[in-house]
């Protein structure tokens, strides 16, 4: 037996005879991220939830919990767990802390994991990674959420290598924020490419890769405050729409790529039954004000963000009604006001993992004179979103009072 598996949210399981490698694993059939906002929609079939906790070795992207889940993870303790060499190694750390066996890869070498397997990691400077998985001379470019940016020559030079490549990477529109409303608090109306499927076959072009199957995409929102975004998901139809196949050949999610004969089989998950949340059953009430200790430790937060300070005047929190305006050094119109929940928003904040609010979508956000020619609405404009949220090292801590490992984003 030798091949892959895609499975679950982003996960590639590698065979070579046993189950080698798991990408990523996220149980988000059981297991919800951000804040009970994110769920599976399609369960991780028995066999594939076996063979994944009987991996040889487990490999974490970055810290998002629909990739790296403080609950998911629990389940593996007992594996070699392989991690990208991050800048501040923020994940390692902790993980080593908690007595997780960990394994900080090179960047830029392949690594060999078994007879037929080899795997070579790629670190980007946003916190996230990109891997290279060799199976028996096939080769699976796991692109998960991020792009190859300045990797990309290398990337195409390490494909021309192989006869049969494989992209897999994120395809959609809500993984991060999109939840941005005017100065009246009407949501502005997101406008998005209708067809992904172009984009996906322009991503193998650029590195080289013959194939591409959609990853990391099939998260769906349970909370009532944030399943309006639901409808801005695309259905696993609608991931071929548009596709050039001109540029590469295209496959759908859940698969299975036996690497000796090149048969691919579909894998059909079952549909996981969806359930809405009240906000109410992870923590939130959306009447809870801030305390005077809350205020102290949000300024705290985002004043120790120099770049912010260049780029903003204020940064404006309401919740429960009230407000509560950070002053910065920045132009004194520019400036972004937030809505959120108290317990989420604390959480996010005390455990230094803002990015991880944003991408959940029940917080709303307000640009201040902020509006860019490329990106109307975005965070990423400027790079509010880089600067709190990706430029540092990343970090997971217990929460005592819940006993429980708050996973994060990417985060100072």
């Amino acid at each position: 037996m030798l091949g892959v598996k895609t499975i679950g949210n982003a996960t590639l399981i590698a065979y070579d005879d046993v189950a080698v490698l798991a990408t990523d694993p996220w149980f988000g059939d059981e297991d919800p991220a951000f804040f009970g906002s994110w769920w599976l929609p399609y369960r991780i079939p028995a066999a594939e939830r076996s063979d994944i906790q009987r991996a040889r070795y487990i490999w974490f992207s970055h810290g998002h919990q629909d990739h790296l889940n403080p609950n998911s993870i629990e389940r593996l303790r007992h594996l070699s767990i392989l991690l990208p060499d991050h800048v501040g190694g923020r994940i390692r750390n902790d993980l080593e802390s908690q007595g997780y066996n960990v394994r900080t890869l090179p960047d830029g070498r392949w690594v060999q994991l078994s007879k037929r397997i080899r795997i070579y990691c790629i670190a980007d400077y946003n916190q996230d990674a990109i891997l290279l998985v060799d199976v028996g001379g096939r080769l699976f470019i796991d692109m998960n959420d991020t792009e190859a940016r300045t990797h990309t020559r290398i990337i195409r030079g390490l494909a021309r290598e192989f006869s049969h490549s494989y992209l897999l990477r994120l395809a959609g529109y809500s993984a991060g924020m999109i939840n941005f409303v005017d100065q009246n608090g009407n949501r502005v109306e997101r406008k998005f490419e209708p067809s992904v499927g172009h984009g996906l076959a322009l991503s193998a072009q650029r590195v080289g890769a013959k194939s591409v199957i959609p990853f990391s995409s099939f998260q769906r929102f349970q909370r009532e405050d944030s399943a309006w975004a639901n409808d801005y998901e695309v259905p696993l139809s609608g991931y071929r729409q548009g596709f050039d196949e001109r540029l590469a050949e295209f496959i759908p999610p859940f698969v299975w790529i036996d690497c000796a004969s090149g048969e691919i089989l579909n894998l059909d998950p079952p549909e996981a039954p969806f359930v809405l949340h009240k906000p109410e059953e992870f923590g939130d009430s959306w009447s809870d004000e801030l305390s005077s200790d809350d205020r102290r430790v949000i300024n705290g937060y985002f004043r120790r963000k120099e770049k912010l300070h260049d780029m903003l005047g204020f940064i404006r929190f309401e919740v429960g009604g009230k407000s509560h305006t950070i002053d910065l050094a920045g132009p004194c119109d520019r400036g972004i006001t937030f809505v959120a929940p108290r317990n989420s928003l604390m959480a996010a904040v005390t455990h230094k993992v803002f990015d991880d609010l944003g991408g959940a979508n029940f917080m709303r956000a307000t640009l201040h004179n902020l509006e860019s020619l490329y990106s109307p609405q975005s965070l990423y404009s400027p790079s509010f979103n880089a600067v709190v949220g990706k430029w540092g090292v990343q970090r997971i801590c217990r929460d005592q009072e819940a006993n429980q490992i708050v996973f994060g984003g990417i985060s100072q």
